[in-house]
């Protein structure tokens, strides 16, 4: 009995994590919104968890130089502030437009090289011990 219920258990709970990161995610797609207007392609792949604030999150991705890229992020905790940056294999800064940190925020890259790049998320403020979040990208 006892091992049914932890089985039980572990399956709501699981669904519940997974219910977590697809509302952040529905946010991020909305983030991306106005990029695939202009003919961008979100890319399939997403990438999600819970932080608390000020916690980071590091996201790999593989970028391609003559593209270009949004980096969309999301949550749906209200009054959360999120922010992300993309670095190169060196750890460089290379941001390129950008919007306000917020509860819903994206970055530009258009990379010198082809590579391994990285996406630090960031949850700055929160009225939640943890926050939700997802993050997409998009190309051209």
């Amino acid at each position: 009995m006892k091992k049914s219920l932890a089985i039980l258990l572990s399956v709501l709970l699981a669904g519940t994590a997974w219910a977590y990161v697809d509302d952040a995610l529905s946010f991020a797609y909305e983030a991306a919104h106005p990029y695939v207007k202009l003919g961008f392609s979100v890319r399939e792949d997403a990438w999600g968890g819970d932080l608390g604030v000020k916690d980071r999150q590091a996201v790999q991705a593989q970028l391609f130089k003559g593209n270009e890229y949004w980096f969309c992020l999301g949550t749906d905790v209200k009054r959360a502030v999120l922010s992300i940056n993309i670095y190169d294999s060196k750890g460089k800064l290379v941001n390129g437009e950008s919007l306000k940190p917020g509860r819903m925020t994206a970055v530009r890259v258009v990379p010198e090289r082809t590579g391994s790049y990285y996406a630090i998320v960031t949850v700055l403020k929160s009225p939640e011990e943890r926050t939700g979040w997802a993050l997409v990208y998009a190309y051209k």
